[in-house]
């Protein structure tokens, strides 16, 4: 990179800053300073033969993101709001910037609280979703509240007392939402909306016997091809799982939901990259038995199956409450109430679980409105949700090696990762929680 150590003078609002080529090329080729060389990286002159570039904007701000320039290190002095640092920040195009120096990168043994957000209705929260550049939604009912980074909240989206079953982020600028039929409506399914502005861009149908059907929309899962995958469940024989193009809307395919099999109530869905297959879920209390199944859409079957009936237990503890696949491990992992993680084989179809018992000591000390355990899988971290806390596993055979807890608010009815973040919902008070991973020291 041809890079000059020239100095740089900038009048920023009347104060003078300067500078050198290199701490501007820190800023990156997409940024506002970035602009300022040309392709060889060689700096272009000011215009009209000034000696410095003039920038009518706020020289506080200007001089924090200039020393973050300098050593990636950020400090905002008590005169600086925070909010106007960022506003300036997205100017500069220096945002990404202000988030790695905020917090780093994600590591679940080093998490540490970093807020708690509280809303206004109290108990009904079921689902948040970590957003893919550290904002978040949260399901109530029929309302999503959408917060940004900054944890602002921007208008919510009102489904007119439609229960909202799922929420995913499609990109940062759009969330998907699935919700149940309203029977006599002909309304639910699933729609995208605005981040910003809640405004619906567009619904997606499902299209039986070629003649668009209503429907309830459940878990949301989607693939690195654009594809959207939900749960869905109509009338007449639309059990199962529906396929769309996430960028047109259009419906590609749909999984019939084979008899004896449960595919249109599932709990989760999960998009395996590796072998191009859906993992589908339909988990104990919302089925008596449970459903677990790899979907390949391209030759439409059932390529691995797993199910709990005819298991040989015969104790409520031992019912599966969630599951994840783990390709790496060639596994899935499954978790029950008492926070014991069970690993079923791949590789052979309808095996057994193989538990490995993990907070026995918790048996009768279940909370009045049982707040049935998460699983999620990061960065080769595994997570499990438990009451008021949220235990991580490292390592080949898994070994618990910190736990996150709060002191109020109740259980965790959801948590999810995304963005560097860790987003902890709580049910009894209307309250997430907020963990980062504090940024490297600077030397």
């Amino acid at each position: 990179m041809g890079v000059q150590k020239d100095v740089v003078k900038f009048n920023v609002g009347g104060r003078i800053f300067q500078t050198t080529a290199t701490t501007l090329a820190n800023a990156g080729r997409d940024s506002f300073f970035g602009a300022l060389f040309d392709d060889n990286w060689d700096l272009q002159q000011p215009p009209n033969n000034r000696q410095e570039f003039f920038i009518d904007r706020n020289p506080d701000c200007f001089a924090v993101l200039l020393d973050l320039l300098r050593t990636g290190d950020l400090y905002i002095p008590s005169n600086v709001p925070e909010r106007l640092l960022y506003r300036e920040a997205m100017f500069y195009g220096l945002i990404d910037h202000v988030r790695s120096a905020k917090w780093g990168p994600f590591d679940g043994n080093r998490l540490k609280l970093s807020r708690s957000v509280t809303g206004r209705a109290p108990g009904d929260g079921t689902a948040i979703r970590a957003g893919p550049v550290g904002g978040c939604c949260v399901a109530h009912g029929s309302m999503v509240h959408v917060f940004d980074w900054m944890l602002e909240e921007h208008p919510p989206i009102n489904l007119d007392y439609q229960r909202v079953n799922d929420i995913g982020w499609v990109n940062s600028e759009h969330v998907l939402i699935s919700a149940c039929e309203r029977i006599g409506k002909g309304d639910g399914g699933m729609g995208l909306f605005s981040s910003s502005t809640g405004d619906l861009r567009y619904k997606f149908n499902v299209v039986h016997d070629n003649q668009i059907k209503s429907y309830t929309a459940g878990a949301l899962s989607f693939s690195p091809d654009y594809k959207i995958f939900a749960s869905c469940k109509g009338r007449s024989n639309e059990y199962g799982i529906g396929v769309w193009d996430q960028v047109t809307g259009k419906q590609m395919d749909f999984f019939y939901e084979s008899p004896g099999w449960s595919l249109g109530d599932a709990d989760k869905l999960q998009w395996l990259n590796e072998s191009n297959c859906l993992l589908v879920a339909t988990l104990f209390p919302r089925k008596d038995n449970c459903y677990i199944s790899l979907l390949d859409f391209r030759e439409k079957r059932m390529v691995w199956s797993w199910s709990d009936i005819g298991a040989p237990f015969t104790v409520d503890e031992k019912r599966v409450r969630d599951a994840i696949a783990m390709e790496e491990c060639n596994s899935v992992c499954v978790v029950n109430e008492y926070d014991d993680l069970g690993f079923i084989d791949l590789r052979i179809n309808g095996g057994s679980v193989r538990w490995s018992s993990r907070s026995r000591l918790l048996k009768g000390k279940m909370p009045d409105e049982p707040c049935y355990p998460k699983l999620a899988l990061h960065n080769g971290q595994l997570f499990s949700s438990m009451n008021d806390s949220i235990s991580v596993f490292c390592g080949p055979d898994w070994v618990l090696t910190s736990r996150l807890r709060r002191c109020y608010g109740g259980s965790i009815c959801d948590f999810s990762i995304g963005g560097d973040r860790l987003f902890a919902l709580h049910s009894e008070e209307n309250v997430f929680d907020v963990w980062e991973t504090p940024p490297p020291p600077v030397i």
